[in-house]
C-alpha cells in the first residue's frame, strides 16, 4: 500500500474508525470514477476539495453529486472569498495529490467542513491519500475524525 494510504489507515485506526482502506485496481480521480468502481451512488462519494478561504487552506468534503458554489460556501465559512489553489498548494497543505486527498492524514490539521448532503447516505466513501485508495465511513464519523462542521455547499 502507498505510504499516503498507510498513513490514512493508521490515522483511522487511531481514531477508532471501523472502515478499512481499500486499494482500487484503477484510479478514481473523480466522484463518477469512484462511484463506478465501488458500485455506489455518486452522491455517496465524499470529494475532498481544498480551497483557500481568504487565503487560508480549508478542506471541503462535498457529496460527489454537488458542485461547490464558491460564493455560497464562502458565506458558510464566514469568508469574503473562496478560491481554488494550484496542485502544488494542495499537496503542500495535505501531503496528498489532487484526486486522492483524504479527509485525514495531513501534515497539519486543516479547517474542514462536511457537506450536509452526505448525511443522507448510510455509507460514504472517501479517498485515502492516493487516487487508488478509498475507505468507507459515515457522515457522523467524518465530522468526528476531522473535527469538522456541517455546511451546505450549494444554495
Amino acid at each position: 500500500m502507498h505510504r499516503n494510504a498507510t498513513a490514512v489507515a493508521e490515522h483511522l485506526r487511531t481514531a477508532g474508525c471501523a472502515g478499512e482502506v481499500r486499494e482500487l485496481p484503477v484510479p478514481a480521480r473523480t466522484a463518477a470514477e469512484a462511484a463506478a468502481a465501488l458500485g455506489c451512488p455518486v452522491g455517496a462519494i465524499a470529494n475532498s476539495l481544498v480551497f483557500l478561504a481568504d487565503g487560508e487552506p480549508v478542506l471541503v468534503l462535498t457529496s460527489g453529486a454537488h458542485r461547490v458554489d464558491p460564493v455560497h460556501t464562502a458565506a458558510q465559512l464566514g469568508a469574503a472569498e473562496l478560491t481554488r489553489p494550484g496542485a502544488a498548494e494542495v499537496r503542500a497543505a495535505t501531503g496528498q495529490p489532487i484526486g486522492g486527498v483524504a479527509p485525514v492524514g495531513h501534515p497539519a490539521p486543516l479547517r474542514t467542513v462536511v457537506d450536509s448532503a452526505l448525511a443522507g447516505f448510510d455509507v460514504v466513501w472517501a479517498a485515502a491519500g492516493t487516487p487508488h485508495a478509498v475507505f468507507p465511513t459515515t457522515f457522523a464519523e467524518l465530522l468526528r475524525v476531522c473535527g469538522a462542521e456541517p455546511v451546505t455547499v450549494v444554495p
